[in-house]
């Protein structure tokens, strides 16, 4: 499943690949399923969501005396990412509307500004679709929030994995990705 910028991006998905898919998936089915009270139109994607959760589960966990360890290894590693990228979501959240508050707006003044409606901050806010560059960058220089708060840094794995392939293609013993990893 390839980041996921838009959430109508989940209509052209057709199938989970990996553990760190399912529980980002799981993670948007359940955020969408408040959602939808707000904007009902989310509920075919919730609907496309689940039974591709439902496909992975039958393939992938449905023999349960017969799964490798390094399943179960795989499926913890990818929870606990995905609790480290919502950990960043909600502080970069938090200091949206701590922002806001100061400046007496509401996250729909800030949809103004960004030209974004009011259920599409909403997936912003919340993590269910991904703010833009540009997004950031105008509520860095109107709100003064550090960039470092704003933007993740952190790599996907599929992406980081292949990053370390080219390095190592390279043959460059000081070339390395910087930074401590997520996990």
């Amino acid at each position: 499943m390839k980041d996921i910028i838009d959430i109508k991006d989940i209509e052209k998905i057709e199938r989970i690949e990996n553990e760190y898919d399912l529980q980002k998936a799981s993670l948007l089915e359940r955020k969408l399923r408040l959602m939808i009270k707000e904007n009902p139109d989310l509920k075919p994607i919730r609907e496309k969501l689940r039974g591709l959760i439902k496909d992975y589960e039958d393939k992938v966990w449905s023999d349960f005396e017969n799964i490798p360890d390094s399943k179960f290894k795989e499926s913890d590693k990818a929870e606990a990412i995905i609790n480290a990228e919502q950990k960043f979501i909600k502080k970069r959240k938090d200091a949206i509307r701590k922002r806001l508050k100061q400046f007496d707006m509401t996250q729909q003044d800030l949809g103004i500004i960004l030209e974004h409606p009011k259920s599409y901050m909403s997936e912003l806010m919340n993590g269910v679709s991904q703010f833009t560059l540009k997004d950031l960058v105008i509520i860095h220089r109107i709100l003064g929030i550090n960039l470092n708060t704003l933007i993740p840094t952190y790599l996907q794995t599929e992406t980081r994995d292949k990053v370390k392939e080219s390095i190592n293609k390279l043959n460059k013993p000081k070339l390395r990705l910087r930074k401590k990893e997520l996990i």
